[in-house]
Order: structure tokens, then sequence, then C-alpha cells
């Protein structure tokens, strides 16, 4: 499958579902990175693989002049509803982070909560992030750990995944320093920083109930798969999460890397 295949069925997959259900549970993360941007009033900001608006709306609501950007209409058209809500100036449009519709040194920051990671080619999308931030201007990235408690839950699912096409990097590399240094160092000045969002629950079984209706990953690969496997898939989710119960539920530390930069 070549990448512009697979993109349009990421489009697809994230679009499946009330994504905001998901992103709520990682508003810690999305406070942390607006926190350690600090948007002042009238900066250009560009949020990239923005979802239904975590970070963008943060931004907003302090300030910037915020776009959003983001793979799956559908997630974008659902950001744009939530920012009419409350009325808040959010441009949102629809875009690869691979090929972003934006010139050169066109923002004074730019960001991605858990979605630049998920791009097939990293160092595209490494590229355009350096390319559209002017120089001086900031850089904002939050990013799984590999070996944290996202990194273990998404093994999980590849037994009933099909292989990814060859090239295509993995999203958990994105949440090591060195990696990070290798594609962005150039052109940005980094700094790094460690954090955890655990996802709390009553059970295993409230956990799916969640990821199997509204993260689309797990939605979309759940629809996709015969009745046997679909058991099978279920009971590894939720024997993976019930492996984490302590004191009456389920905490699953959920370890992220921050990454704040500065153009060269």
């Amino acid at each position: 499958m070549a990448f512009e295949e697979l993109k349009e069925r990421q489009a697809a997959m994230w679009g499946n579902g009330p994504f905001e259900r998901i992103s709520e549970t990682s508003t810690l993360a999305h406070d942390d990175v607006v926190d350690r941007l600090a948007p002042e009033p009238g900066e250009r900001w560009l949020d990239v693989a923005c979802g239904t608006g975590g970070v963008a709306f943060r931004a907003a609501r302090r300030g910037a002049d915020v776009t959003g950007v983001d793979l799956a209409p559908a997630l974008a058209e659902r950001a744009r509803e939530l920012a009419a809500e409350p009325g808040l100036e959010v441009r949102i449009d629809v875009g690869d982070c691979e090929q972003l519709p934006y010139g050169n040194a066109d923002f004074d920051v730019v960001s991605s909560s858990f979605g630049v990671m998920f791009a097939p080619d990293h160092k595209r999308a490494a590229h355009e992030l350096g390319r559209v931030c002017r120089p001086g201007g900031r850089l904002g990235l939050v990013t799984w750990r590999p070996d944290g408690g996202v990194g273990r839950m998404l093994e999980t699912l590849q037994p009933f995944q099909p292989p990814p096409p060859e090239g295509a990097g993995s999203p958990l590399v994105w949440g090591e320093e060195d990696y990070v240094e290798q594609l962005l160092g150039t052109e940005f000045e980094l700094e790094f920083s460690q954090g955890d969002v655990p996802l709390e629950a009553e059970s295993g079984q409230q956990v799916w109930e969640l990821f199997s209706t509204s993260f689309g990953p797990v939605k979309t690969l759940n629809e996709t798969l015969a009745a046997e496997r679909r058991d099978s898939f279920e009971r590894a989710f939720v024997d993976f999460h019930e492996s984490f119960r302590t004191n009456g539920g389920i905490r699953v530390p959920r370890e992220y890397l921050l990454t704040i930069g500065r153009r060269r």
C-alpha cells in the first residue's frame, strides 16, 4: 500500500467516532504543552493534526490567532462545531501534515499533541514543522513514550492489524529524545521533559466501551474483524487494562515526551 492510500485509510479511521471523548482523557498533556509554549495575544499558532481541538482551543482562549489542521475531514468538521459552541474564533482546515497547505514561516508557534507522530513519513512531517515556523518561533510536541502505557496498549493491537506498508515509520519512536533530535535538531534548539496523563476507569470493560465506540483506530479495527477475532481482540484489550487494576479500579500510566523547540 502506498503512503497516499494509507493516509486515505487513516483519515477515515481517525474520523470514525466522537474523538473528543478520547481527547478529554489527555487534558493534562494539552495543558502542559500550551503552558510551556505560553501563547501571547495575536500570535499566529498552528496546531498540526489537531483532532477535535484539545490544544487549539486552549491556545485560542489565551489570545493566540489559531489555525488547526487535520487529515480527517470528520475530525475537522467536529472541531469546527465544538469551537462554534462557545464562540471561539479558530480556523480549522483539512490537510496533510506531510504537505501542509501554508507558506514558509507563516506561524509564530507550531504544536502537535499525539498527532504528527502518526504520519507515516517522519522526515517529511518533521521538515514541514520547520518550514512553516518562522525563525525564532516556537515548537511544542507531545508524543507517547514507546515504553509507556499507550505504547504497550498499541502492542496489544498489533496481532490483529495488517502489517504497515514498507517504509512507514512507527509512531512510537517520536517518544524517544534521540530520535526527535535527529528529526528536528538541525532546525530547532530542543529541550525535553516527561509527563504522565493516567487513564482511570472502573474496569477494563469500561475502557473497552469507551475506545471501541470513540477511538477511531480501535473502533475501525473491531468493525473489520471477523466475529471470532473480534471476541479475541476485545478480551486482549480488556485483559491488558485489567492488568493495571489497583485500589478497586483501573489506573493506566500513560507516559509522554514533551518536546519544546526554538526555530533556529
